[in-house]
């Protein structure tokens, strides 16, 4: 094998680099009502903008809606492991390692989780849906492909949400730093969810996946990817983990 000298590593952030889904987080910590909602609700991801909206009027009287969900965000789970693993890296001075995260989440959820954790200078780059604080205190959030913005509908294929395709999002990250000049000699790709299969696609034969075990991602390499089949049409190496503490093992003796 070639001497890997530069990389690139895309983490998804819920249940990838998390170890919990931030907008089920939020829900379940201030309004349990609307999450069993949630979970009952059959078009779950339509259905998510009247919820947050209603979340918003479930909070105590005079009591800001965005100190309440930031300070949900603090104490959500995130495993050590995971901080070491990704520091371990970020810090070695071979390979060099670029973090580019990948995410349905949204802006102000990441930044918060990551400040918590003291990573707020682990990523290059974030591409998740946009957010920010209002004056009266509460968090707006659009989706990244905004159409009431002006935004272009993506044309995948593959199953992406509507907000984003992440293969189209990873390929223009890739020919953004291509166009500067900067290669990676390796792309890892940290991901659970089916939405995560539209980018592992893209990836290439000296590239490597790390699945987490029993989630979308992995149910979607096997039967449509056909992985580890004659015709398998998923190019890179898979690697599955169902803990952080296998990542950071990962990260740390067998890359």
């Amino acid at each position: 094998m070639a001497q890997i000298k530069k990389q690139l590593i895309v983490f998804d952030f819920d249940w990838s680099l998390a170890d919990q889904d931030t907008d089920r987080w939020i829900f379940e910590v201030l309004a349990p009502d609307l999450r069993r909602e949630m979970k009952d609700e059959k078009e779950a991801i339509k259905k998510n903008k009247e919820l947050q909206a209603r979340l918003q009027q479930t909070l105590p009287a005079g009591q800001m809606p965005s100190d309440s969900i930031k300070n949900a965000l603090r104490v959500m789970p995130f495993h050590p492991a995971m901080v070491r693993g990704v520091r371990y890296l970020k810090e070695a001075e071979s390979p060099k390692t670029t973090f580019f995260c990948l995410s349905n989440s949204n802006q102000v959820f990441i930044d918060t989780i990551l400040e918590k954790q003291g990573l707020s200078d682990l990523f290059d780059e974030i591409v998740t849906n946009k957010a920010s604080v209002t004056d009266e205190g509460l968090i707006h959030l659009r989706p990244r492909i905004d159409p009431e913005a002006g935004g272009v509908p993506h044309s995948c294929q593959v199953g992406c949400n509507p907000n984003m395709c992440k293969g189209d999002e990873l390929k223009e990250f890739l020919r953004k730093r291509e166009e500067r000049g900067e290669t990676f000699d390796r792309v890892i790709y940290v991901g659970d969810g089916s939405n995560d299969y539209c980018p592992v696609l893209r990836l290439r034969a000296q590239d490597l996946v790390l699945c987490r075990r029993f989630r979308g991602l992995e149910g979607r390499l096997e039967n449509e990817g056909r992985l580890g089949q004659p015709g398998s049409i998923v190019k890179c190496s898979v690697m599955k983990w169902a803990g952080a503490w296998e990542v950071e093992e990962i990260f740390k003796q067998k890359l």
